[in-house]
């Protein structure tokens, strides 16, 4: 029977005549009558899928093998048509019990091949590991199929050593209020994790066809409510999906496909059959989503974006159908791209080869610390399917060797769709696990220490005027003080001045906000959080008119003790204000230096004036030409003041600061070291 293993395959498909009873593997002709008619159901159609009809042929093999228990055929294509209607636990037993029956069963160890693809992909590891090797033991056999052998024997060492070590792992269904009978996946969150989005497949009323939806659900104060699908203008009738956020929660970017055999779409075009569409929230409503404008877009298909917590860079995912089939059938990699001054998004760039495979990646997530990027692949080494994995973007920019998750997050089926919280505690993912609502749920589950990324939270504050407490759209910079970049640029709110950003906890950062006709507010601070707390921290942005009077306080300027050396920490406040005394080339400007009262009067007033003129040099030093600016130190002359909850302005006298608790006189007296300036009229 072995030298017809294969032609008995190819016969499956073709109009080939029936092979003569001397070319089976048994003398039994109604066995031989049953294996043939069990072949020939193939060459119908199952009503429900569309393929041929498979699963109808296995009863007659089944009773070939009761007239026969030793029709080695009769198992063999007992497991091919078991394999390619999706019983794999049918198909490893038919090739076991051919196996059993003859060690030595095909030539070219084909059977040992597929048997091992089929335990592998069931999960279990040892039995496709030893399949595996005994495949690597037959000269004849296929040089390709020799490396996929060595790929699957790596993967099941690994699965089994995983399985050994788990992780710890107990998903929870996240509930009926976002899961239902059909699947979901894809969830991302709002930075301020009220909101979470996600995809649903639904069936069509307009041709009762399968689609993709967005659906979204509020926090409801520990649980997730009803989820309501997204309005008319974002889901069509065609597929949407894969969403993420803006750190705002205002502007969204997902993927949008077109119909392109029945033109449906409703007016939505683009490149390829699936784009990239962005849209905006004004108020309560989405604007209508257009093409994202740039070069990320393309003939191919792109799908899963992920935004980074600054805005400015784009993770996704491009693909094109390549290869006969197999892991390699449908190729996806993930692309980068950076957004222009212009808002537009830059060419991208796809990730290096040790993050992307000559296989599949997807389901791409940014952490919104920046740098840890999760996915899913199914060509890096994990437990079988697709596995996620973590990566890390290093400081020369290059990407850390993706680490796997570990069992039993990943399994041998397929793991993808993973939403890891800001705070890198708790994650949700997709999974097609035994107790679910429907066919997919999301699941959320605590993230091991050992796959967490850096800790952040999100930051709010809302901007508005000084005088009229008028709510105030403007520019506002994250600035990390420890390397003077910029790592969030953004506007708040048009209409109520609110702005939210993610931040890594336990950094030191400065915060800048610009808008024409006030004078640029800048504050330091040092953001750190009690160790469980998930509370935002909050900085309201009063910004001053450029017509109003009085010195205005230059924040974040710092310098050592007894010292009017600059420190690196001023720099990027200080590079702040160059931009704009730039934008104002008019505009005149007294440096004004201020002690508290600690101290000799004559020292504290020389060190003010020293100071000072050390801000006014390094003005200079960027381009502000001399002539505009002068610096006169007033010691302790001046002593700061604020507006307390009553509406009374408090000076900070030495008198008052003594009249303070022990434990507030000394942020009382930082107060009064300061750095202001004014302009000349």
């Amino acid at each position: 029977m072995n030298k017809y293993y294969i032609y008995l395959l190819a016969m499956l498909f073709s109009c080939a005549t029936i092979a003569q009873p001397d070319q089976w593997g048994t003398k039994n002709k109604k066995a031989i009558k049953l294996v043939e008619e069990g072949m020939n159901q193939s060459h119908s159609i199952n009503e429900l899928t569309g393929l041929p009809n498979y699963e109808a042929g296995i009863p007659y093999f089944d009773k070939a093998i009761a007239k026969d228990p030793l029709f080695i055929d009769a198992y063999i294509i007992k497991a091919d048509f078991a394999t390619r209607c999706g019983q794999t636990e049918v198909a490893i037993q038919a090739y076991r019990k051919a196996i059993e029956i003859d060690p030595n069963v095909s030539s070219t160890g084909y059977v040992y091949y597929d048997l091992a693809v089929l335990e592998w992909s069931a999960g279990e590891y040892a039995a496709a590991l030893e399949h595996g090797k005994k495949f690597m033991t037959f000269k004849s056999a296929n040089p390709e199929s020799i490396e996929e052998t060595k790929w699957l024997i790596v993967n099941c060492e690994f699965a089994i050593e995983a399985i050994k070590n788990p992780v710890p792992f107990n998903p929870v269904n996240v509930g009926a209020g976002v899961n239902s009978e059909d699947p979901e996946y894809f969830p991302t969150l709002t930075v301020d994790q009220k909101q979470l989005l996600y995809t649903r497949q639904v069936t069509s009323p307009r041709n009762g066809y399968q689609q993709e939806d967005f659906f979204i659900s509020n926090d409801m104060d520990g649980y997730w409510g009803k989820g309501s699908p997204m309005p008319p203008n974002i889901n069509t009738s065609n597929n949407e999906g894969a969403p993420t956020f803006a750190p705002d929660g205002r502007t969204l970017i997902f993927v949008g496909c077109v119909d392109m055999h029945n033109g449906y779409g409703e007016g939505r075009r683009g490149y390829g059959s699936c784009d990239l569409f962005i849209t905006e929230k004004v108020g309560e409503n989405w604007l209508d989503p257009i093409n994202l404008p740039g070069r990320v877009n393309s003939a191919n298909w792109e799908t899963q974006p992920s935004l980074s917590s600054d805005g400015k860079t784009l993770y996704f995912i491009r693909g094109s159908v390549k290869g006969s089939g197999g892991r390699n059938q449908r190729n996806g990699d993930i692309y980068v791209s950076k957004k222009q001054a212009d808002g537009s998004w830059g060419e991208p760039v796809v990730l290096p080869k040790n993050v992307n495979t000559p296989y599949s990646e997807s389901s791409v997530l940014i952490h919104p610390d920046g740098k840890t990027l999760y996915f899913a692949s199914n060509g890096h080494i994990g437990m079988g399917g697709y596995d996620l994995y973590m990566t890390t973007l290093q400081p020369d920019g290059s990407w850390s060797d993706p680490k796997n998750l570990g069992y039993p997050i990943n399994t041998a089926k397929n793991e993808n769709s993973l939403l890891v919280y800001s705070n890198g505690e708790v994650a949700i993912f997709g999974s097609d696990r035994a107790g679910g609502l429907g066919k997919l749920d999301l699941y959320s589950f605590e993230m091991p220490l050992s796959i967490r990324p850096t800790r952040t939270i999100y930051m709010t504050g809302t901007v508005f005027d000084a005088t009229t407490n008028a709510k105030l759209e403007a520019e506002f910079k994250l600035i990390d003080m420890e390397t003077n970049q910029e790592i969030v640029n953004s506007f708040s709110d048009r209409l109520n001045g609110s702005f939210l950003v993610t931040l890594p906890v336990n950094k030191d950062y400065a915060l800048v906000v610009n808008k024409d006709k006030y004078h640029p507010y800048s504050i330091g601070f040092f953001l750190t959080v009690p160790e469980n707390s998930t509370d935002p921290y909050h900085q309201n942005v009063p910004l001053v008119p450029i017509n109003s009077n009085g010195a205005v306080t230059l924040d974040n300027v710092f310098f050592d003790l007894d010292s009017y050396v600059l420190r690196k920490e001023s720099y990027a406040v200080l590079d702040q204000f160059v931009l704009f005394l730039k934008d104002n080339p008019t505009m005149k400007i007294e440096l004004q230096g201020h002690t508290d009262a600690q101290g000799d009067d004559k020292k504290n007033l020389a060190l003010s004036d020293n100071r000072a003129k050390s801000v006014m040099a390094y003005l200079i030093q960027k381009g502000i030409t001399a002539d505009r600016l002068t610096a006169k130190g007033y010691g302790e002359t001046k002593p700061n003041s604020f507006v307390n909850e009553a509406g009374e302005t408090i000076v900070l006298t030495e008198a008052y600061i003594s009249s303070l608790p022990a434990n507030e006189q000394s942020a009382a007296h930082q107060l009064n070291r300061r750095t202001m300036y004014e302009i000349k009229r």
